[in-house]
């Protein structure tokens, strides 16, 4: 048991999308991500997803609503939801999600990322 420092961690990379494992619990990963621009429109078919805005501000798109959300504030997107992350500027995330879980579902593109230990 050792204690992690979102901080420091977030100082380890600089790229956008790519999400960090930083721990585990039971069968989830929590994970850091820099993001910047718009990400794909995509929905994970078996896992739901934590996205916690630790810096920045995030707008989360739905088809049918945006939800814009700022520190310290988190949503929770359901399996089988397609959403796209926004972030007119850069954000800091903290994502909890299961192991399963490919940042960008159901569809393959540039921004397709295996998450990696820091």
């Amino acid at each position: 048991m050792e204690k992690v420092n979102l901080a420091q961690k977030l100082t380890l990379f600089n790229d956008y999308w790519h999400p960090r494992i930083v721990g585990e619990l039971n069968d989830s990963q929590v994970k850091l991500v820099k993001v910047q621009g718009e990400f794909v429109w995509h929905h994970h078919e078996h896992e739901d997803e934590l996205f916690m805005v630790l810096n920045g501000r995030l707008q989360m798109q739905f088809r049918d609503k945006d939800v814009w959300l700022e520190a310290g504030e988190f949503i929770i997107v359901p399996r089988g939801v397609e959403h796209r992350p926004v972030a007119p500027e850069e954000v800091h995330l903290l994502l909890l999600e299961p192991k399963s879980t490919l940042n960008t579902g159901n569809v393959m593109d540039e921004k397709t990322a295996v998450a990696e230990w820091i």
